[in-house]
Parts: structure tokens; sequence; C-alpha cells
């Protein structure tokens, strides 16, 4: 992996309806919301490499995921990587290719397909309200689901499964861990732990913190506004009432970073602490047999 030229990462992005945004490769571009991408942005080759895009046929649509792995391989430790709330564009690939890198299979589903384009909108507001809150739980617990029943028809090991998610993926990824009993392992980074319920959310991670089917790790900054401690301390104290996975999650707390420490294509970067939780990411992946 290097670290690419500002200039060369930053292709030239208009506005999409929701019929072109399924006609377009995810990964292939960044969102407007988070434009521009900061010099420290990590690209990572596809060389040795079967990378690229399937369609998925789920209900109502064709839900575009990219997907990355080592190029002829099978029986490979399979991983699922959710995304913010920017939906799956060139960061959230990138860090498929890394995973495919190390041996993994790694999907992206664009669990935002129905709703619309995120990476079309300008705003963080209007892709909460226009396309995250028109996204129920148990549409994308079914679209995972999915995900992974193709992942298992392409190469990949249904004894070796995980999920790692980012922010709003951080939060699907302790949510999935409880839906899923065939979960091995989750990594969940500065995921939400409590939040408001509804019809459509009827469950936050602190819910179901207590029962879940791999053991979590979840990766927060001391920083954060928006995840204050005293929730991952609450979260901690679920966790170790829990049952055996959830005993056995762990939290860790970096207390020089905010949200997003991991995006290093955002401001948000901390590259001490993106670089420490990749490796602590990938230990707990090996130390809970998904590697």
């Amino acid at each position: 992996m290097s670290q690419a030229d500002l200039d060369s990462l930053v292709p030239e992005v208009a506005p999409r309806n929701r019929r072109d945004f399924l006609k377009t490769a995810v990964g292939s571009a960044f969102a407007l919301a988070v434009l521009p991408v900061a010099a420290e942005t990590i690209t990572t080759d596809t060389q040795g490499l079967d990378a690229g895009e399937t369609l998925l046929d789920v209900p109502g649509i064709k839900m575009p995921v990219y997907y990355a792995k080592p190029a002829g391989k099978t029986h490979l430790p399979t991983i699922v990587v959710v995304s913010e709330i920017f939906g799956v564009h060139e960061h959230i690939a990138d860090i498929c290719r890394r995973f495919a890198k190390l041996g993994y299979l790694a999907l992206a589903p664009e669990l935002f397909a129905r709703a619309g384009d995120p990476q079309s909108l300008g705003t963080i507001a209007e892709i909460q309200t226009q396309i995250v809150a028109r996204t129920p739980d148990a549409q994308v617990m079914r679209d995972i689901d999915a995900t992974l029943k193709w992942a298992l028809a392409n190469g990949g090991d249904g004894t070796r499964l995980a999920i790692t998610g980012f922010c709003w993926g951080g939060r699907i990824a302790w949510l999935y861990d409880a839906h899923n009993p065939n979960i091995k392992a989750a990594v969940a980074w500065y995921g939400r732990i409590v939040g408001d319920r509804s019809a459509e959310f009827p469950s936050q991670p602190i819910d179901i913190a207590g029962r879940l089917h791999g053991p979590l790790l979840g990766l927060y900054g001391g920083k954060d506004p928006g995840i204050p401690v005293a929730s991952v301390e609450r979260a901690r104290e679920v966790l170790a009432e829990g049952d055996t996975a959830s005993k056995g999650s762990k939290l860790k707390v970096f207390p020089n970073s905010g949200h997003a420490f991991f995006a290093d294509y955002r401001s948000s970067y901390v590259e001490a602490d993106a670089k420490e939780g990749w490796a602590l990411a990938l230990d707990w992946l090996r130390k809970h047999g998904v590697a």
C-alpha cells in the first residue's frame, strides 16, 4: 500500500440520481460530503486480487456489492465491511483490498441502495434524513445475510465469518453479531452504543451487548463527542454480565482520538491510533479463528 498523491485521488464527481447510482460501480469515487480528501489517503492496488462489483438480487432491488479476494483462491476467511453513512465509496473499497491482500474474501454491500445514493449528497444532515433514516435495521440484517450467501458460493469459508464496520457500520457490526450465530468475531469502529429506538430501529448495541455470537472488539475515540466514554463503560458492564461471547469481548478507548480516527481520507485521521487499531483488529480476527 502507498500514500497516493492527492490530485490523483479526487475524481470529478457529479450528483447522481438513484437510477444512475445503481449503474455506477461502487467503490470508484469518494462521497461529495467528504471532499476534498486528505493527502494521507491510502490506496491499495489490485495486483494479485480478484476485485470489483457484483449485483445481488435482494427484495426490491439489485444490490451492488464491492468484493476483493486473492485471485484463484477458495475456502477463504470471509469478512463483511460495513460502511459509514457515506456508503461504499473509495475508502471502504480500499479497506476490502487491504483485507484481500492478507488472504480474506472481503465484501462491502451497498446497504443504502434502496434509499438512494449517499455519495451524491453534499452534507451529513442530508444523508442522515434522506438515506440513513430510510434504511431499517431488519432490512440491513437481511441484506448482509444475502451478501454472505453469495460469499459462500464464491470462495468464502462458512466456518470463518466475521464482520467489521465504521461509524454507522460500527453500530451495524454490533447488531449483526447478535443476529447471525455463524459470526466468529466482530470489530466495531466507533459505532454508536446508545440511542433512540423506533419501529424501524428497535434496538441499540447496548440492548444486545449481552447476547453476542462472536467476541466483539470495539474501538473508540476518547474525544468523540457523539459517543461519550460513559456509554462505552456502560457497554463494558453489559458485556461482562452477558453470554460467553460477550464476556470475551473487549472495548478499547484511544484517549487522544475523536470520531473517525481510522478514516485516512479525512481530517479526523490519527495515524498512530489508526495503525494500532488495525493491528488489534487483525490480531482479534486471528485469535478468534477467522484468519
